[in-house]
């Protein structure tokens, strides 16, 4: 029996999860989407993972500067996770936002729970998506409650 697309997505639904915005630069290219297939992958060395969907125009940025950021959002952020999200004036979604930059020069959100400035160490691909592995560079926290998905 094949599993169909929505019997997945509306399985995976179910599984409350944080929402992260990956920022990359590419020098002077910057762009970011709304993820939420982020996770730790190892804390020695400090090793996390993110999914790009191959269709997205922040993996051709991710690919080619090789640095990237997780943002974990804070519950008043969910504005912030749709224009990260939608596809509507894509080039836009940093105007406005006075964003900091770590070792890597990956843009950090402002007001994000946390930001993990990252370096590419591993590209995999898996299906419709690309999995970057990225090495933990510098970390950023402030308490909050997070956005959920």
């Amino acid at each position: 029996m094949t599993v169909t697309a929505e019997e997945y997505k509306r399985a995976l639904g179910r599984w409350a999860t944080g929402v992260t915005i990956v920022t990359a630069r590419a020098g002077e290219k910057v762009h970011g989407m709304t993820v939420s297939a982020f996770c730790e992958v190892s804390l020695d060395p400090p090793l996390v993972l993110v999914c790009a969907d191959k269709s997205s125009n922040t993996l051709a940025v991710l690919r080619e500067g090789g640095v990237f950021a997780v943002n974990v959002l804070a519950r008043d952020q969910e504005a912030l996770s749709n224009r990260f999200a939608s596809k509507k004036d894509e080039w836009k979604r940093f105007e406005g936002l006075a964003c900091d930059a770590g070792p890597t020069g990956a843009p950090l959100l402002p007001g994000a729970l946390a930001n993990l400035d990252c370096r590419v160490v591993a590209a995999h691909e898996a299906g419709d998506h690309v999995i970057f592995v990225g090495e933990v560079e510098e970390v950023r926290t402030r308490d909050a409650q997070p956005l959920l998905h």
